[in-house]
C-alpha cells in the first residue's frame, strides 16, 4: 500500500528490526523536515481527517504542542474498562508530577512545532515515549493545548498490542522522568 503513494512529499522509511514505537518515532523525527510534526499511528485508530483540528492551535499561535484527547467528547468506540481506568490513572499521575491538567497523556495523536524536538533528548523505545515526551515538554514550559478527537480503538482480536506490562512501564517512566531528564 505505501509503495503505491506517488507523492514526492511523502517519504517512507522502514525499520529493519522492530525496536518499538519510541524508536520508530525517533527515526521519523530525524527525517522530518517541515515546520510541524504530527504523530499518526499506522493502525488508524485515530482519524487523519482530524489533522486540521489538531494543528489549528499551533497555526493560530496559541500552542507549541497539541494533544488529541479521546476524553473531551469526540465519538469513540467503547472498549475496555481497565484500559480506560489505567489511562486515567497514568494521566492523573503524570499531571501530578508535571503540574499539567491533561485528560489523555497516553494519546498517540500529538502535533508540535519542529523546534520542540530540538530541545528534547528522547530515549524510550516502546510505549514509554508518551510519558517521556509529556514530562520533557512540561519541564521546558512549552505551551500545551488539548483538542477533542474521535477514536476507533481496536480489540485484541483486531491486533491491539498494548497490555498491563506497558502500563507498569509507563508508571515507571512517569516517576523516572520526574527525577531525571
Amino acid at each position: 500500500l505505501l509503495e503505491s503513494i506517488k507523492d514526492n512529499r511523502v517519504k517512507i522509511h522502514f525499520q529493519e528490526i522492530n525496536q518499538g514505537k519510541g524508536a520508530a518515532l525517533r527515526a521519523g523525527f530525524h527525517q522530518a523536515a517541515g515546520d510541524l510534526v504530527l504523530i499518526q499511528d499506522a493502525d488508524l485508530e485515530y482519524d487523519p481527517s482530524e489533522y486540521g483540528a489538531l494543528i489549528k492551535p499551533i497555526l493560530d499561535g496559541r500552542a507549541d504542542v497539541v494533544y488529541g484527547s479521546r476524553f473531551l467528547g469526540g465519538p469513540h468506540r467503547v472498549l475496555f474498562f481497565w484500559h480506560y481506568l489505567g489511562n486515567r490513572f497514568l494521566t492523573l499521575l503524570s499531571n501530578i508530577v508535571t503540574n499539567l491538567n491533561l485528560t489523555d497523556m497516553e494519546t498517540c495523536y500529538k502535533a508540535f512545532r519542529r523546534e520542540v524536538l530540538n530541545g528534547l533528548q528522547l530515549r524510550c523505545d516502546r510505549f514509554g515515549f508518551e510519558p517521556e515526551f509529556t514530562a520533557k515538554v512540561a519541564k521546558r514550559k512549552y505551551r500545551i493545548y488539548e483538542v477533542p478527537i474521535s477514536y476507533s480503538g481496536r480489540d485484541y482480536a483486531e491486533g491491539k498490542k498494548i497490555g498491563w506490562k506497558d502500563g507498569v512501564a509507563a508508571l515507571w517512566y512517569i516517576l523516572k522522568f520526574r527525577l531525571v531528564d
